[in-house]
C-alpha cells in the first residue's frame, strides 16, 4: 500500500514534510541559467536544461532529509513537450534517490477519461500486449468534484499497483471558501461532505498502519477547518499545502496530524527552492550555493514541524 510506504519513508527520516519542485526559470540563479542561455539558440530548450539541473542539484542536497518530493505539473506543462521531458526526468531522478514522488495535477474527468488519466500517472496502458507507463510517480492529486465515477479508476489503480491519491477537500487558496465552504441543506459544509466521502472511498485501501492510500488535500491556511476534517476522515493521509511562503505556520499545519503524530505530510515549494533568496538564508549562502540553502531550509522546516506536532499532542 502507498500509505504504508509513505509512513515508512517519513519514519525513516523523522520528517513529515515533502519538498515541492515547482520551478520557474526566474527561480534559477543567473550563473546556472546563463550557462544554458549563452549556449542555446532555442530559449525554451535552454530554460528546460537549466531547470532540470536546478531540480537535480536540489534533490542531491535534500534526498537524505526529506521522504519525498511533489512536482506541480503546471510548471512543466507551460514549457510544452520539452517541459514534460523535464518532469519525467526529474521524477526518474528522484526515484533513483529512493524518494516518494507525488505529481500535483488535480486530474479528473468523467469515468472513461479519468481512467486514461489514471493510466498515465498511476497505472499502465496496454500497447499491443506491452505495458507502458510514461511517468515514474507514486501518487497523484485528484479533483473530487466529479463524484465517485471520476475517482474510482484512480482507486482501482491504487489497489492494483500500490499507488496513492490525494483528493481535493479544502484547498489553501483564499477563495476556496467560495465553493468549499458553502452550506448544504443538512447544515454541513461542502468540504465536510467531501471529507466523509473520502473516508468511505478509501475504505478498501487501508494499510497495516491504519491509514488509507486514498488521502486528501487540506491547506494549512485553514487550520480550523483542518481540525474538523481530520475527525471526519481519520484514516486519510493528508497532503498539507500552504506552509511557508503562503503564510501558514508549523502550528497551523500540525492541525492535520492525528494523536499518533502521523496522518499528514506538509509541502513547501518556494521556501525550499528559493531559500537562497530568503532573508533567513541569503546572508549565509550566495546564489551559487542555492542547493546548500535549500538543504538548510529543509532541515529547519523538519525541526519546525516536528516541534509543533509534538507540542500540540503533549498539551
Amino acid at each position: 500500500m502507498f500509505a504504508d510506504k509513505l509512513i515508512e519513508a517519513i519514519k525513516s527520516k523523522n520528517n513529515p514534510s515533502v519538498a515541492g519542485l515547482d520551478p520557474r526559470i526566474e527561480y534559477v540563479p543567473s550563473h546556472l541559467s546563463e550557462k544554458y542561455f549563452n549556449a542555446e539558440i532555442d530559449p525554451v530548450k535552454a530554460a528546460c536544461k537549466a531547470i532540470l539541473e536546478y531540480n537535480m542539484k536540489i534533490i542531491d542536497a535534500i534526498y537524505d532529509i526529506v521522504p519525498g518530493v511533489k512536482l506541480q505539473l503546471a510548471c512543466y506543462e507551460v514549457l510544452g513537450e520539452m517541459g514534460m521531458s523535464v518532469f519525467k526526468e526529474t521524477c526518474s531522478y528522484a526515484k533513483s534517490k529512493n524518494l516518494i514522488v507525488i505529481a500535483d495535477g488535480k486530474r479528473n474527468d468523467i469515468g472513461s477519461t479519468a481512467q486514461e488519466y489514471s493510466k498515465a500517472y498511476l497505472g499502465y496502458s496496454d500497447i499491443k500486449g506491452s505495458k507502458y507507463t510514461p511517468f515514474e510517480i507514486d501518487a497523484l492529486t485528484v479533483n473530487s468534484y466529479l463524484g465517485y465515477d471520476g475517482i474510482k479508476p484512480f482507486i482501482d489503480d491504487c489497489l492494483a499497483y500500490g499507488k496513492g491519491i490525494f483528493v481535493l477537500v479544502k484547498t489553501s487558496n483564499k477563495s476556496s471558501s467560495d465553493i468549499q465552504d458553502l452550506e448544504l441543506k443538512d447544515g454541513m459544509r461542502v468540504y465536510e461532505k467531501v471529507s466523509q466521502l473520502v473516508d468511505v472511498w478509501g475504505g478498501s485501501c487501508v494499510g497495516k498502519y491504519g491509514y488509507s492510500s486514498v488521502g486528501a488535500v487540506v491547506g494549512a491556511t485553514f487550520p480550523h477547518q483542518a481540525q474538523i476534517v481530520r475527525k471526519l476522515m481519520p484514516r486519510a493521509y493528508i497532503l498539507v499545502p500552504g506552509y511557508g511562503v503562503q503564510g501558514a505556520s508549523a502550528e497551523d499545519a500540525s492541525k492535520s496530524f492525528n494523536s499518533d503524530c502521523l496522518g499528514a505530510i506538509v509541502n513547501a515549494s518556494r521556501s525550499i527552492m528559493c531559500a537562497y533568496k530568503s532573508e533567513l538564508w541569503k546572508s549565509k549562502y550566495n546564489a551559487e550555493e542555492f542547493a546548500q540553502a535549500s538543504r538548510a531550509e529543509a532541515i529547519r522546516m523538519k525541526d519546525d514541524l516536528n516541534n509543533a506536532i509534538i507540542n500540540r499532542h503533549q498539551s
